[in-house]
């Protein structure tokens, strides 16, 4: 594949986003002007002084003129750091909105697309992605503006001081271009290797720490370290060549930079020797000061224009994102206030893959106020069902209503508020028990959160911790046991105060005392509104105003406890003896 030197597009739809912030960009573009213009006087100054009070031997003359370029040393200092300064500044807020903006994309997508999507890459565009993007403004694009206008203020009055020995220079700058240019292309093609590689690294380390229990369970922790040596190795790789090409580049224009003074000091001593009026020694002088201030950016532009390519590769990734517009999921207009709760499935259709339906055309009606069970082997299609309530995932044919109006006219934000779930695997944050409660909503005080503990049976459980509501939980609850996590999502769910209450497997895995508890708290946060337990513990389905029993996708029987265990042949009779007898043996 061909690598742009220089995507013209894409840094253009980067410079957009420097319009909230306009001052602060013309006042960097300033002092990169002030920053030349100050820099190529101080060598102009030192050849009058040369030639004109030091050759005289006039004191008063030199002293004037020392202080004059003094002066014009300060006001260049004070050019480059607010030049500096003011670029930093402005790349960081232009990463902040980008990331804001990436972020609230992010949150918008489909389930599918976090499916699909490793955690490590979404991570790498959202945090190292973007802080490479400020490079563009505070290492690369000012940085080169001011080095190219410096070379261009530094060049016209060299050739105003002496075109003779401008020349020369003029003669030797296309061949450092030309093998800038080279290398430029060069070590995008690295960089672009750099950034791939380590997106994979942060991919493979974030999976493995996450996982980490089942690397060591099964005893894979030589098979992942061989992993991790192939893959840091290919990272290894990708940089030590881009590290060769600055290794060559570098050393070759400081051979070109040395060669053109060597000759600009032979031609311009031997024109002084031979008595040549156009030449002087403070010419000379000052020009060895032009030459650095010439071929240092040129030299370091390579370099620069690397940095600005590198945010430009990463804005790219970013950008892809930002441009998924596909994944998005639409969102509707009317305002999901609250739900009686009536539920009707029409024919629904569902494959996560295509080609492979989860849910084969099931008619499912849940009348307002009653509880459910739904029942069936792993893989029958029951925790879809939820996903498909809450639109986690679009269907492929059919209709989903709620109190008789198709879900996909509700604003999504709104119909999420009215549906509360507790899942069998409970994600908390690593914050406070209150706030992981809550989830940080100021309309939920402390006080309505404690009443709805004891209210669940579960404020003694809380007070009994170091810190009680306060307390640090660390990441993914690690603090907690499954039971107490499964009592944290229950308070959730409950002071969320939903329409739409869904128990999704939320009593599985836990200790004898934990589901005590869970049992008294599903009895008093199911009272009052529609609910839909998906279980295979007996008390809740036994308790179900409606057991839904489903099997590859369909809905094989439905009806009470006892109207399903009459059916001597039905699917659930097989499924009690088989899976729950043993409960109550």
């Amino acid at each position: 594949m061909e690598v742009k030197a220089f995507d013209t597009n894409l840094f253009k739809r980067i410079l957009k986003y420097t319009k909230p912030y306009k001052t602060r960009y013309y006042g960097v573009i300033l002092f990169a002007f002030s920053l030349a213009l100050f820099a190529s006087l101080r060598p102009f100054l030192l050849e009058i002084t040369v030639d004109t009070y030091i050759k005289t031997a006039s004191k008063s003359g030199l002293l004037k003129y020392v202080g004059i370029m003094g002066i014009m040393l300060i006001l260049e200092t004070l050019s480059q750091f607010y030049f500096v300064y003011w670029a930093n500044w402005l790349g960081q807020d232009i990463i902040k909105d980008i990331r804001t903006k990436l972020f609230r994309h992010i949150q918008t997508f489909r389930m599918k697309y976090f499916d699909i999507s490793p955690v490590g890459m979404l991570v790498t565009r959202s945090v190292s992605d973007i802080e490479q993007i400020a490079r563009i403004f505070s290492q690369g694009l000012f940085m080169i503006f001011s080095d190219l206008l410096k070379m261009i203020v530094c060049l016209s009055v060299m050739f105003w001081m002496n075109w003779h020995l401008s020349m020369i220079v003029v003669f030797a700058m296309p061949v450092l271009i030309y093998i800038t240019r080279i290398f430029q292309r060069k070590m995008k093609i690295a960089f672009e290797e750099v950034r791939t590689q380590v997106n994979n690294m942060n991919v493979f380390v974030q999976e493995r720490v996450t996982g980490m229990k089942i690397v060591q369970l099964f005893n894979r922790e030589s098979i992942e370290l061989e992993k991790f040596k192939e893959i840091n190795q290919k990272h290894n790789k990708a940089w030590i060549k881009n590290i060769l090409y600055n290794s060559i580049f570098f050393p070759i224009a400081d051979i070109i930079s040395s060669i053109t003074l060597g000759v600009i000091i032979i031609y311009g001593g031997m024109q002084i020797v031979n008595g040549n009026p156009f030449t002087t020694i403070g010419q000379l002088i000052s020009y060895t000061m032009f030459i650095t201030m010439l071929f240092n950016p040129l030299r370091q532009i390579a370099d620069k224009f690397n940095e600005m390519q590198m945010g430009m590769i990463a804005a790219n990734r970013v950008f892809d994102i930002l441009d998924s517009d596909e994944e998005v999921q639409l969102d509707g207009k009317k305002e999901a206030t609250h739900f009686d709760g009536n539920i009707l499935f029409e024919k629904v259709r569902f494959s996560y893959i295509d080609n492979e339906e989860v849910l084969k055309g099931i008619n499912l009606k849940v009348n307002a106020g009653e509880t459910i069970a739904i029942v069936g082997a792993t893989g029958a299609g029951k925790s879809t069902i939820i996903n498909l309530l809450n639109r986690f995932y679009e269907i492929n044919s059919g209709n989903i209503y709620i109190d008789n109006q198709n879900i996909n006219d509700f604003k999504l934000e709104s119909l999420r508020k009215q549906i509360a779930i507790v899942l069998q695997d409970v994600f908390l944050f690593a914050d406070t028990i209150f706030n992981n409660i809550t989830l940080n909503n100021p309309d939920i005080t402390r006080e309505e959160v404690i009443h709805a503990a004891k209210e669940i049976g579960v404020h003694k459980f809380i007070k009994s911790l170091p810190g009680g509501y306060d307390y640090d939980v660390k990441e993914r609850g690690v603090m907690l046991s499954s039971g107490q996590r499964q009592l944290i999502a229950f308070l959730r769910a409950y002071v969320s105060n939903p329409s739409i209450l869904i128990l999704d497997e939320a009593t599985s895995s836990i200790d004898t005392y934990s589901e005590e508890l869970i049992q008294k708290a599903t009895i008093t946060i199911t009272k009052g509104r529609t609910s839909i337990v998906i279980a295979h513990r007996l008390a809740t389905i036994m308790n179900a105003d409606k057991i839904i029993v489903m099997d590859k996708g369909e809905i094989v029987e439905e009806g009470s406890h006892q109207e399903l265990l009459a059916k001597t042949d039905g699917y659930y009779k097989k499924l009690y003896d088989a899976q729950f007898a043993t409960e109550v043996g």
